[in-house]
């Protein structure tokens, strides 16, 4: 059994429920399950600041999430083209992770969710993937075999999953991000169980 971590912080839904579309498509995958974590949100100071039980939802991640899972997707809003810092905080924690090679040749992914078409998807998926490469992680994005990778008018890049959820954070998820959600999902998973 090929378990995938899905590590985000969501602060209005959307990335949550990539998170959530990203999860069916590892669990499509025969022998394969998603462990399915969030992280708290950070004071300015960099502290965390909530509970360390979350009221609802997923339970917040530990640094041995990483250790014990086969791949790892992490997801975050693009926040002026940059990932969130309440999932920066959990990543600068890693470092004995880093020192150990605990993440070396586990396939790696991202999301991202922005309020706008043009709201730094590409430039926050980087942000969330270089950390993953010095971890000695194997970047796993969507190919353009995937089809609704070069017909979406919405989100979808080949970097990553990723939804635009409007100045509201409520615009619907179009088929097309549905899809290459799933499909992220699938194929991090896929290859997680070739490797172990």
């Amino acid at each position: 059994m090929s378990e995938i971590l899905v590590l985000y912080f969501s602060c209005h839904g959307s990335v949550a429920n990539l998170a959530k579309a990203i999860s069916h498509g590892v669990e499509s995958v025969h022998g394969c399950s998603a462990r399915v974590r969030t992280v708290p949100s950070v004071s300015a100071d960099t502290e965390a600041t909530q509970d360390s039980i979350p009221a609802s939802g997923p339970p917040y991640a530990s640094v041995s999430d990483l250790e014990e899972c086969d791949g790892i997707i992490i997801g975050s809003p693009s926040y002026f083209g940059s990932m969130a810092a309440p999932l920066k905080y959990f990543l600068d924690q890693t470092t004995p992770q880093w020192l150990s090679g605990a993440l070396v040749n586990k396939p790696a992914a991202a999301f991202v969710s922005s309020s706008s078409l043009h709201g730094g998807q590409e430039t926050a998926l980087f942000s969330m993937l270089v950390p993953l490469l010095h971890h000695g992680a194997i970047l796993v994005g969507i190919p353009y075999t995937e089809e609704s990778l070069s017909t979406t008018q919405s989100g979808g890049t080949p970097y990553g999953a990723t939804h635009v959820s409007g100045q509201d954070s409520k615009s619907p998820f179009s088929d097309d991000e549905k899809k290459l959600c799933h499909a992220l999902g699938k194929r991090v998973a896929e290859i997680a169980s070739k490797l172990s």
